[in-house]
């Protein structure tokens, strides 16, 4: 079985076929979703989607909407955490440096989320784009107990490393399919079976091959092919390992889907 551990399953652009998509995905062999919260006004669009059986839930605020967020949000998503105890993590929330007039808030907003983490004790959705070595830094310093995962991986082998050593996985996805990617292939090929989790990034990240296209869960197993392929690995060791790591990093039951 495969999990994609980063899809964004509750935006509109699945309104008219989600039923379908997920039957795509599961015939292609994913047996379960994570699905995270990027703002506010989206966090129930999430909930709902979650009412599935496999599909598990984060909530958080993103850095890349700093425009939707506003004053209460903070308070409103410890509320929301309160209220849905099923939710797995904290996130997704984090730093896009490649937005440098909206830098600081994006700190001070990702500096609230992960004390709410730490308070409660949850895994942390972390997007995290030109900003490997301040982020990893910060987590060393904030000693969160429960880890998480850095989305959309894209740094150096020894960026991996660093994050895996805090208790993180890394998640690989889209960028591992394309060749120019070659300081993403190393970065896989170096890591720990334990170190990293699959993921789409649905409905956005395409493929190699599909870019242009709505990206959807089932080409996960796509990824998992791809990684397989950079490690030299069987399919099936990749698929087992990844599903393994989700589990262990946000508490998803053994049995799925």
């Amino acid at each position: 079985m495969l999990i994609d551990a980063h899809c964004h399953l509750d935006f509109e652009v699945f309104d008219t076929d989600r039923e379908a998509m997920f039957a795509r995905a599961h015939e292609a062999g994913v047996g379960h979703f994570l699905v995270p919260g990027t703002t506010r006004r989206r966090w129930p669009d999430v909930i709902d989607v979650a009412r599935r059986s496999d599909v598990s839930l984060s909530l958080g605020l993103h850095p890349y909407f700093m425009h939707e967020h506003g004053e209460g949000d903070v308070n409103a998503l410890e509320q929301s955490l309160d209220a849905h105890p099923e939710a797995v993590a904290v996130g997704e929330c984090g730093i896009d440096a490649r937005f440098e007039e909206t830098l600081d808030d994006q700190w001070l907003l990702f500096e609230e989320q992960l004390r709410i983490a730490k308070a409660r004790r949850l895994p942390v959705v972390i997007h995290c784009v030109h900003a490997n070595d301040k982020v990893a830094k910060r987590l060393r310093q904030l000693d969160l107990p429960a880890g998480g995962l850095i989305h959309a991986f894209a740094g150096s082998p020894e960026q991996a490393a660093k994050f895996i050593d805090l208790g993180f996985v890394v998640g690989l996805g889209g960028a591992t399919t394309y060749e120019r990617a070659k300081r993403v292939h190393r970065a896989v090929a170096a890591l720990p079976d334990d170190g990293f989790v699959l993921e789409t990034d649905s409905p956005d990240m395409p493929l190699c091959g599909y870019q242009g296209q709505r990206n959807e869960p089932e080409r996960i197993a796509m990824v998992c092919r791809r990684v397989a392929e950079l490690r030299g690995q069987a399919y099936e060791a990749v698929a087992e390992h990844t599903t393994a790591n989700v589990q262990r990093v946000f508490g998803v039951p053994s049995q799925v889907g």
